[in-house]
């Protein structure tokens, strides 16, 4: 795991494969508690390429120097994700 917020990825690799690609991060919070959401996409080893975007937001913690995963959300759909904003955007107005 990484010491630094800004090394923690999804980013996952298997026999040279990325299987899990990571397109972009934002960080939402730093500390002992960090919140980052992630866009990426998986690999499809049936049709040999990568599937569409999908989104995480994860929870880490900071132990022993370490940044570990505590928590996450999937998000399933760009569809979810605008959703997701526009649910966020009319309570952040109000």
């Amino acid at each position: 795991m990484a010491s630094d917020v800004n090394e923690i990825t999804i980013s996952y690799e298997e026999d040279g494969v990325v299987l899990v690609k990571e397109l972009d991060k934002v960080i939402l919070s730093k500390g002992a508690w960090a919140t980052i959401i992630f866009r990426y996409r998986d690999w499809n080893r049936a049709k040999g390429e990568y599937g569409p975007e999908r989104f995480t937001i994860r929870r880490y913690r900071k132990f022993d120097n370490e940044y570990r995963q505590q928590s996450k959300f999937n998000i399933s759909s760009t569809d979810q994700a605008a959703k997701l904003v526009d649910a966020l955007s009319r309570w952040i107005e109000a």
